[in-house]
């Protein structure tokens, strides 16, 4: 699916919310409230800036909240994919961005209503409530760098027009919770060096069917296992290549600019040869050339030769950012 822009001014009409003007009035009763209550019950902890919310507790959690804070809603599922990519990096910004806006998360198996009121085509979607007024943001697994910019816009917007500069957040409990997150990270998940082992034994004999394989089974029960969410990525690109003609491959890229699938093929090509930068290059001007389909193909590519390298491979970041600006 291929990320929209946020657009400020395009407001989705819900039942259980009044016009922008009245929205902006209670924004300000609420702070004005919490202010003579002495700040409306203090700072919260960084756990409580991500909620599960449903139909029943929408207006109550989401809209009453939206008067003192922006709420950026993502609708998943458990069966969506990209949902499982991006929920957790929602979750990790929400702790990071310390109060400045809250993530109510909804599952549209569970809330076919809402999924209705919001008019959503496909998920992963993202919405923002703020004063009562809901803004679509993204749809999609958006990279990294094209969320936190969405996200500064809306704040940004949300303080300008609104007032809301977020809630509080205790220290300590972030600090605890922070201190708690390290030592489970520090803490390994299982033993799964045999399983490793036995990947890159299949990668070594060109088995990539079983390299792939061997990295799931490691990924199964440890998701964020980086060796093999490396390894994995790695053997399916492996796979992918095994039986092309490079030849003939790159003639039918330099042939046809528009043919997506020679274009994704070129790259893959590219990346295995070495040429990283040639790769994610083509696979940009890609995104920027075409359109639907099409483009979300390329990119999603794109996506998986990012987890091939590395995150923190220097070249991954400029690349980000080149995709960013093409796709808005």
């Amino acid at each position: 699916m291929q990320p929209r822009n946020m657009s400020m001014s395009g407001v989705v009409d819900l039942a259980a919310v009044k016009a922008a003007g009245e929205a902006r009035q209670k924004a300000e009763q609420a702070r004005a409230a919490a202010a003579r209550d002495g700040g409306g019950g203090g700072a919260v902890a960084p756990v409580s800036l991500v909620i599960d919310v449903d139909e029943a507790g929408f207006e109550r959690d989401v809209l009453q909240r939206s008067a003192e804070v922006p709420v950026v809603i993502d609708f998943w599922a458990e069966w969506c994919e990209p949902c499982k990519q991006l929920g957790p990096l929602l979750e990790r910004l929400a702790v990071q961005y310390n109060g400045r806006f809250l993530l109510a998360k909804v599952d549209v198996d569970a809330n076919q209503m809402l999924m209705q009121q919001f008019g959503i085509q496909g998920i992963p979607a993202v919405f923002a409530v703020v004063a009562g007024q809901a803004l679509p943001l993204f749809q999609g697994a958006a990279p990294e760098a094209q969320i936190r910019e969405t996200l500064d816009q809306l704040i940004q917007v949300a303080e300008e027009r609104f007032g809301l500069t977020g809630i509080p957040v205790d220290p300590e409990a972030g600090a605890a919770a922070g201190a708690a997150a390290a030592e489970e990270a520090e803490a390994p998940a299982g033993p799964y060096d045999s399983l490793l082992e036995a990947a890159a034994r299949a990668l070594d004999a060109n088995d990539f069917g079983g390299a792939v394989q061997a990295y799931k089974n490691v990924l199964v029960d440890d998701p964020g296992n980086t060796e093999a969410k490396l390894g994995l990525a790695q053997a399916e690109l492996l796979a992918r290549v095994q039986d092309l003609d490079p030849q003939q491959v790159r003639k039918a890229a330099a042939e046809n600019l528009n043919d997506v699938a020679a274009q994704i093929a070129a790259a893959d090509l590219d990346l295995v040869g070495g040429h990283v930068e040639d790769a994610f290059g083509r696979l940009v001007e890609t995104v920027r050339r075409t359109a639907g389909d099409d483009r979300d193909a390329a990119r999603v590519r794109l996506l998986e030769l990012f987890e091939v390298i590395g995150a923190d491979d220097p070249r991954v970041a400029p690349a980000r950012a080149a995709l960013a600006r093409v796709l808005f």
